[in-house]
């Protein structure tokens, strides 16, 4: 029997969860993250492996989710200094790298950059070719002021081979350890915007370093060395350490997706809506084909606007413990919430707070803590809040339908009992036992995926072998990620013709997936 464990690190909670080869969930915790993340992490995992009394020389697979890289970005620590290359010289000069980036943040990265020859036009002429004595003076200047390169060229999502010369010098003048991020292989169609995702990615290889030394550390330390190491991605699948280290802009965001992948896994829905409910906030995401649904629109992330893949998530102010406060024309609910401490401050627990889970416990929908320390706010009032809550979540679910008619929600998180079992627009509301550690179960089930995007001119390449072309290197990725080549499968391809091109120029974008190797 082997044995696969996954792991989820939230904001309130950190989850774990075993399960054996025929996927049966035979153990889960949930525990309070902590400020340390390998503290977290080892205490969830000793306890799930108390609990399941399994061999550990028999767990071969070890998946984690988690927020560092997102977090990193938003408190603007641990973030590594950054020399951003862009080639498009003499053109983009009126918009330059860091170009309505928040100061704080951009200062923390040191803000070296530099607009040098190179780049392509818009039809894949050459803009300019690049000029190795002006990138080797430049790399020069920058030694001992940066940590990590990223190389960003004009249109590269059509010809990406300027951005690898590049590289290929970065590595020649300050050596093979100095990272390199590539906008080809991060962003799409948008230069600014693939360009701040680049940036970003660069900036994260210090943190994601940590993450994964300290999650390797909390493994050893419960007698763990043979299990095979993944990171979740924000696209609903897995990763290995080694892409992880090359693309940790690829973790942010993969809690809610991980959410909705063990919300589709127990529900054995392949289409729905998931509703999942934290401590502190509610994600709202589709589950399209098993997948989650990725976002078609530019994303900001700690102010940065950004275009590289991200899931259609819409998060609310409201958990398990939202605070709820009383005004002249009725009540509030959040945004703010007690968090990990709403068993010291919730008011069923013995606190003075009251909760959305106070409110659930005072109508009978939930049995936790003791109901006498509620009993003292009005039932109208209670059955009032609940209400508002219900109006809420109905509000937020209508943002993600594609039409009027009422839709399958999947209720999943270890808030979920403050939400009503009947919403305005929704036909069925589909609860599990193990919805509270879904997250968990989700990383622990995913596959890993490929995902390759680019404007092909079908004037210079035919339509077969330009799909082709960009399945192999979608099945390539997914091969570096860590999959197995023999089990990969299309699940999506993405063909939009660009009228504004010329040469009947179309932008395929292909993704692939396949079990763990």
């Amino acid at each position: 029997m082997n044995y696969r464990i996954g792991i989820d690190v939230g904001g309130t909670n950190t989850d774990a969860v075993i399960l054996d080869d025929q996927f049966h969930l035979l153990a889960k915790q949930k525990s309070h993250t902590s400020q340390d993340i390998e503290a977290g992490i080892r205490n969830s995992l000793h306890q799930v492996l108390e609990e399941s009394q399994i061999d550990r020389d028999q767990i071969t697979h070890v998946m984690l989710g988690t927020t560092q890289c997102t977090n990193a970005i938003v408190e603007r620590k641990r973030l590594s200094t950054v020399g951003v290359i862009r080639l498009a010289y003499p053109a983009t000069m009126s918009v330059v790298p860091y170009t309505a980036w928040p100061e704080d943040l951009k200062e923390v990265l040191s803000g070296q950059y530099k607009v040098i020859h190179g780049g392509y036009e818009f039809n894949g002429e050459v803009l300019s070719e690049i000029n190795e004595s002006e990138i080797r003076d430049l790399l020069h200047s920058w030694k001992g002021k940066i940590d990590t390169v990223a190389v960003i060229g004009v249109f590269s999502s059509l010809k990406d081979d300027q951005e690898k010369q590049v590289e290929t010098i970065v590595h020649q003048e300050l050596g093979e350890q100095i990272p390199v991020s590539l906008s080809c292989e991060i962003g799409s169609l948008g230069l600014i915007e693939r360009e701040n995702a680049t940036i970003l990615n660069s900036a994260l290889f210090g943190v994601i370093k940590t993450t994964a030394q300290g999650f390797e550390h909390a493994l050893i330390a419960e007698g763990i060395h043979h299990a095979q190491i993944y990171l979740c991605q924000n696209d609903g699948t897995l990763m290995s350490l080694s892409f992880a280290r090359k693309f940790p802009i690829f973790t942010i965001a993969c809690g809610p997706t991980n959410s909705i992948r063990g919300a589709s896994y127990l529900s054995k829905l392949q289409n729905a809506v998931v509703l999942d409910v934290g401590g502190t906030t509610s994600d709202i995401g589709v589950i399209n084909k098993g997948f989650p649904r990725q976002s078609s629109t530019a994303v900001e992330i700690g102010g940065i606007r950004t275009n590289f893949r991200m899931p259609d998530i819409i998060s609310i102010g409201l958990g398990g413990g939202s605070i709820i406060r009383k005004t002249d024309k009725g009540y509030t609910i959040g945004p703010d919430s007690v968090g990990y401490q709403i068993t010291e401050k919730a008011k069923v627990f013995g606190g003075n707070t009251l909760t959305t889970t106070d409110i659930a416990v005072r109508l009978g929908k939930a049995e936790v803590g003791n109901q006498q320390f509620i009993a003292d706010l009005p039932i109208e009032d209670a059955e009032q809040i609940y209400k508002q809550v219900g109006s809420t979540v109905a509000a937020a679910i209508d943002r993600m339908k594609n039409s009027a008619e009422e839709i399958q929600v999947i209720l999943v998180g270890g808030g979920s009992i403050v939400v009503p079992s009947k919403i305005d627009g929704v036909s069925k509301i589909i609860r599990d036992e193990n919805g509270d550690v879904a997250n968990a179960i989700g990383a622990c089930i995913s596959q890993v995926s490929g995902q390759y995007e680019k404007i092909y001119i079908y004037d210079e390449i035919q339509r077969e072998d330009a799909m082709q072309d960009a399945k192999y290197h979608a099945v390539n990725q997914a091969i570096k990620a860590g999959a197995q080549k023999e089990s990969i499968q299309t699940v999506d391809v993405e063909e939009v013709p660009l009228a504004y091109y010329p040469g009947n120029a179309n932008r395929i974008r292909i993704k692939v997936v396949g079990d763990l190797s």
